[in-house]
């Protein structure tokens, strides 16, 4: 992986004082706007909802809908830089604003990230190992797809997909077409099976001028396709982890990248690593940096954001972050009356099925395994 460097971004510094605009209201949005504030930043979010979770903690707020060019018109005029806490979220809009004010990351970075086959192709064209895929552009075309893949594959809609959302596992008996309509989306992407060992991810963030910082591999463990726990350090390897890190650092600077990128990973039995998603955005894996690490995700998002210096990654704990998803947030007493748990709730109001309500972390010493402050 020695490709020439990317072109970056002028180094153009959001300075203290400046508001950072965020697309997006969830809870990536709220602890984003908190970390935020300690740096001196002010922040104005913009999402169609109200009574969102980063409502309640940012500067200003502007509910609208993301094609409302005349709301987004005002709100780029009201805010110095513009980034966004999820995917979910029309190019065209990062594209509109990024004609008005600095849009970190860059509209294309969206764009790639936002549809599988786009980020697979990507993926690909920068010699970045994934599992293998195949183009389901219409229901009819599966049947030859899983024939060339094999069962068992993974029928997953190309957009809007997270949390398990739009995804569809095809096993031997399984029909296609009730397979299709569980897929849910006008066009698919099928993925070979990985029989994996371990998920991991990695989170790497890079600043205008190019200068990355990387957090080290942690494990997940998925319940129902939504992240439960995440295990900080990750139980693999030394090749394993320098490998994760390396690509990660590779996709950040090949995609142009100024923010956070979080790389989602298979390792196999023979310890091949395979990418399975980007998210260009804090991640659900890297709320344990709040609590274990010198510098959190959404920290190091303000600063890589805004131009500033990145911070340390180094962690001072090991940890175990488990998320509260619906009702096991009523749990939030019996949490508090243990002293070694560090919880954090996202002000939902109505706790749903599948629904992150909020995680709490709980911090042991550090194991020996290899994590530093790692910036280049």
């Amino acid at each position: 992986m020695s490709a020439a460097p990317k072109p970056v971004e002028r180094n153009q510094i959001i300075a203290p004082g400046a508001v950072i605009g965020i697309l997006g209201g969830g809870q990536l949005g709220r602890m984003t706007a908190m970390a935020a504030a300690r740096l001196g930043y002010r922040v104005h979010t913009f999402c169609p909802d109200r009574n969102s979770p980063a409502s309640h903690v940012s500067w200003h707020n502007t509910v609208a809908a993301y094609d409302n060019k005349a709301a987004l018109k005002a709100f780029a005029e009201s805010v110095d830089v513009v980034t966004f806490e999820f995917e979910n979220i029309p190019s065209a809009t990062t594209e509109f604003l990024a004609e008005l004010k600095p849009t970190r990351p860059k509209p294309n970075v969206l764009y790639v990230t936002q549809e599988r086959l786009r980020e697979k192709r990507f993926l690909a064209s920068i010699n970045v190992p994934t599992t293998r895929f195949l183009d389901v552009a219409r229901q009819e075309a599966l049947e030859s797809a899983v024939k060339a893949l094999g069962r068992p594959a993974i029928l997953k809609s190309a957009e809007f997909g997270y949390d398990g959302k739009g995804q569809v596992r095809i096993d031997g008996d399984m029909d296609l077409f009730e397979a299709w309509v569980k897929m849910g989306g006008e066009v698919g992407i099928l993925e070979a099976y990985v029989d994996f060992v371990r998920e991991i991810s990695v989170i790497v963030a890079r600043g205008p001028d190019g200068t990355t910082a990387i957090y080290q591999p942690v494990e997940n463990q998925h319940k129902h396709h939504i992240l439960d726990v995440t295990i900080v350090p990750a139980r693999i390897s030394q090749s394993v982890t320098s490998r994760a890190e390396a690509i990660a650092r590779h996709i950040a600077q090949e995609i142009g990248l100024v923010g956070l990128l979080a790389v989602e990973m298979f390792v196999t039995h023979n310890d091949e690593v395979l990418v399975n998603e980007l998210a260009p955005r804090p991640h659900n894996s890297g709320h344990w940096t709040i609590d274990g690490c010198v510098t959190s995700q959404f920290e190091q998002f303000v600063r890589a954001v805004c131009g500033l210096p990145l911070g340390s990654t180094e962690a001072h704990s090991d940890a175990v972050m488990k998320n509260l998803i619906g009702e096991e947030a009523n749990a939030w007493r019996e949490l508090l009356n243990d002293p070694g748990v560090k919880l954090h709730l996202y002000g939902k109001t109505e706790a749903r099925p599948g629904r992150k309500m909020g995680h709490y972390t709980r911090l042991s010493p550090k194991s020996g395994h290899r994590n530093g402050d790692d910036r280049r």
